[in-house]
């Protein structure tokens, strides 16, 4: 990095500073993992935990929330490898909840890139949505207009391409309009895609144009075909993306909100980036100290490689990004509670770990190292993320054993590769043995394919990407079933569960005692998932007697009372959540009970009473019975409930 490089947390500060400065409340980052968001195993984008007020639910604190969250995106961990994909990253985001709209957010972008944080103006490109016919709904000409404001108000010559996958870079267009594969944003994607219920619309992008020259592309795999800002070259980079979530999917079609939003996602990464005129996001200063403990145990140096995609899985440079990405991404995944495992959420963890266990090896790293990465991490972010302190030895603990865990694991690898050898010295090994390798032991192929050229033997990498595909269809469409439904779609069951979690929550309480805390819920239209701290097993009776109370409660019909008040109060009246940290100065509480308008938690006509964001059930009567189905161990001192409402 040069010496007049932006740090990341400097560029955090000056957006937060800025939208501040707007009337925006900035809001700390939510978790990792949604709290009760059955679509979804991890907060992808800064969109997700606003999505109760991105539907017209009034937000506490106002209609002007900005904050910088934290992502992690488990489906592009295969991408991760080339100059500019990471599956952790924050998103700045900025949310107008039917205030300001299409020109006031694009006055403020422009604001902050060009003013605030001085971004080269000649190097920033934009697209806009092309528009579809078939929903009735008009190409984005107040973004195009204010856009070319924008840039001819500089002197930048600002034309409209309408086709820019075929005319590429003409000169003098500086916005290009994409059709719904581009310029559509919702959690599912283009229109046709998005179940009834789920909010989106039209978005304009901001890209970095790194190489004016076109060098980059002509030496990509991409090279034969047109450039252009959406190309993957790696010529541009998107560094953000504003949101007009002004429809909403229906039966018919779409539909548009009363209420006109406003959401826009800024990769904070990239953005640091392109300040520095390096389309490398490995090189910025986040990564640096992990880099230096890198090169030393490797005795290799890092080599910032733009030409080095996801698929150069042999190259060093693919080896460091896929360790600095994946370390950092586990650092803070185990700082928000998931830990590594094979079920859910902890399977990407323990994934991603010896993933970069795996690539570590080929940089000669044959030691245990990631703890040592994961603390250069701690210490960066420690300010603003204070989890990564609270739980800095929990976290070096679990990447270590689980480090050494899987070292074993290749031993044990290596050792089965040999007894496949000896069985047939002279034949090579086949695509079946290679994948019982990789499913059964967790040997890496590319260790199966080293291990047989160092004997003259192939492997059938034919055979083996056959049944690996053919797993990972059956898996995609096992998680798909899994996590099907959610907010957007056929909410009315997972509406009735999330109520119940407060419920759980309450009745876990008064029969386990005060100490019990929720630690995760998962929620989906046939079962809600609990995980709670405590110590043991339940006993047969504990459980017969919160199923007692929670039906007793749905039993008596109980009114679901959302109420706006004081953190302060909230805390007074014994309201309780998952990370109270998250809370603006007003935050959004439900209570329940007999007559529990402005009693505390515990006082009579009260049952519970919890910092949420909804959605509920209008009255408990509405909800069915409740019973559980199982009670056990998640990891030491977490217990997990699953139930059902019958």
């Amino acid at each position: 990095m040069s010496s007049n490089s932006y740090t990341l947390n400097q560029v955090r500060e000056i957006f937060l500073n800025h939208m501040q400065e707007n009337g925006h409340v900035i809001i700390p980052s939510s978790r990792i993992v949604p709290d009760n968001d059955a679509t979804t195993l991890f907060t992808g984008s800064g969109m997700q935990p606003m999505l109760p007020y991105l539907l017209e639910q009034p937000h506490p604190l106002g209609k002007r929330i900005a904050d910088s969250q934290k992502c992690f995106r488990s489906q592009d961990i295969e991408e991760v490898g080339d100059n500019r994909h990471t599956i952790f990253f924050e998103m700045l985001g900025n949310w107008s909840l039917g205030d300001y709209f299409k020109e006031e957010q694009i006055d403020l972008m422009w604001d902050f890139i060009i003013n605030k944080i001085k971004l080269n103006p000649d190097r920033v490109y934009v697209s806009v949505y092309k528009g579809n016919s078939s929903l009735g709904i008009d190409k984005d000409e107040v973004s195009i207009k204010k856009w070319q404001e924008k840039f001819t108000g500089l002197n930048i010559e600002a034309k409209l391409g309408l086709d820019p996958e075929v005319e590429g870079m003409e000169k003098g267009v500086r916005i290009f309009a994409y059709p719904d594969k581009k310029n559509w944003w919702s959690r599912s994607g283009v229109p046709k895609n998005m179940p009834v219920g789920e909010p989106g619309g039209p978005d304009t992008e901001m890209f970095y144009d790194f190489d004016p020259s076109g060098s980059i592309h002509d030496k990509s795999v991409y090279k034969d075909n047109v450039c252009h800002p959406n190309c993957d070259c790696g010529r541009f980079v998107e560094f953000g993306n504003n949101v007009f979530m002004q429809y909403k999917k229906t039966e018919a079609g779409v539909e548009e909100l009363k209420q006109k939003n406003v959401d826009f996602g800024g990769g904070l990464e990239r953005i640091v980036a392109a300040l520095n005129n390096d389309p490398d996001v490995f090189n910025i200063d986040t990564f640096e100290k992990a880099k230096n403990k890198l090169e030393i145990l490797s005795g290799q140096k890092y080599v910032s490689d733009v030409s080095v995609t996801f698929t150069d899985t042999t190259n060093p440079t693919f080896a460091y990004r896929v360790i600095l990405d994946h370390v950092r991404a586990a650092t803070f995944l185990i700082a928000d509670g998931v830990l590594p495992g094979n079920k859910d959420q902890m399977y990407f963890v323990r994934r991603i770990i010896r993933r970069a266990i795996r690539y570590a090896r080929n940089i000669n790293i044959n030691n245990n190292f990631t703890a040592d990465i994961a603390t250069t991490f701690i210490e960066y972010y420690k300010d603003l993320y204070e989890e990564l302190l609270v739980n800095g030895e929990v976290i070096l603990e679990e990447l270590n054993k689980e480090e050494s865990k899987f070292r074993k694991t290749l031993e044990g690898g290596i050792k089965e590769f040999d007894k496949i050898y000896n069985k047939n010295p002279n034949q090579n090994i086949s695509g079946k043995d290679a994948f019982d390798l990789l499913q059964s032991f967790g040997f890496p192929v590319e260790l199966t394919i080293e291990l047989a050229k160092e004997k003259d033997l192939l492997v059938d990498l034919e055979e083996f990407n056959h049944l690996r595909e053919s797993h990972a269809n059956a898996s995609r469409t096992a998680s798909a079933g899994k996590f099907k439904g959610g907010l957007g779609g056929d909410g009315i069951q997972e509406i009735k569960y999330h109520t119940a979690t407060h419920m759980l929550h309450q009745a876990l309480k008064m029969v386990l005692g005060e100490s019990v805390s929720q630690k995760g819920s998962n929620i989906t239209a046939e079962r809600i998932r609990f995980d709670f701290a405590f110590d043991r097993k339940m006993a047969d009776e504990e459980k017969k007697k919160v199923e007692d109370i929670i039906n007793e409660v749905i039993k008596a019909d109980y009114p679901m009372i959302r109420e706006e008040m004081s953190c302060d109060e909230a805390r007074e009246r014994g309201a309780v959540g998952l990370f109270d940290d998250k809370y603006g100065d007003r935050v959004s509480v439900y209570h329940m009970g007999s007559n529990s308008k402005g009693k505390k938690r515990g006082e009579d006509g009260m049952f519970s009473i919890e910092f949420c964001g909804g959605p509920h059930v209008e009255r408990t009567g509405d909800m069915g019975t409740f019973k559980i189905v199982k009670e056990e161990a998640v990891s030491q001192g977490v217990r997990r409930i699953k139930a059902v409402l019958e």
